[in-house]
């Protein structure tokens, strides 16, 4: 389920996907495991953020929000919640599109992940190169994703209680903001 759209781009577009809670917004830590805002009050934008994406945003890049929300499957949120979170985020961020896996492990759907189908389905809409994308998450499931798509990966690692990525990802840093640099550098390093 997507929010936002927009023509489909050319077949050389780049993305840098991006996991939701953690990443844009401050992930709910409890006994060391990250949970999503339970309400739009709730909502925190992680300091540097705005500034990153725009600088991403220069660079060319489409910005894809990526996220997983069991809790609609689960009977603990509702899609309306959600949708009203990524509108204000969307009003505060430059992002392209939120789009949303509202289902649980056991529904054994393509689009959580980390089955890529999220980024997958995106990329064959919006004729994105996924060889030349990012995938940019702080839980192994994003990691995982990312790489099932062919995408690099950025591991934002907060030191949670749960398992690590199954494969290591291209780079592991600690912020955002420190995953904005590197996307930048690789960028950079590519031109020269």
């Amino acid at each position: 389920m997507g929010i936002g759209g927009g023509n489909p781009l050319s077949a050389r577009s780049r993305a840098v996907f991006l996991d939701r809670d953690g990443v844009l917004n401050e992930a709910l830590v409890r006994d060391g495991r990250p949970y999503p805002p339970p309400t739009l009050s709730d909502l925190r934008i992680i300091d540097g953020v705005p500034a990153g994406l725009a600088r991403l945003k220069e660079l060319g890049y489409v910005l894809l929000v990526v996220t997983n929300q069991p809790d609609v499957a689960r009977g603990t949120q509702t899609m309306a919640a959600i949708d009203e979170m990524h509108r204000t985020l969307g009003e505060r961020l430059p992002v392209d599109e939120f789009l949303v896996c509202p289902h649980d492990d056991g529904e054994q759907c393509r689009c959580r992940k980390p089955l890529p189908g999220l980024l997958l389905d995106a990329a064959s809409r919006r004729g994105i190169d996924l060889g030349q994308s990012f995938m940019v998450g702080d839980r192994w499931r994003d990691v995982d994703a990312g790489r099932a798509a062919g995408c690099r990966t950025v591991f934002i690692d907060y030191g949670y209680r749960e398992r690590g990525p199954s494969v290591e990802p291209d780079a592991r840093v600690k912020s955002p903001a420190e995953a904005v640099e590197w996307i930048v550098g690789q960028e950079n390093n590519e031109r020269y």
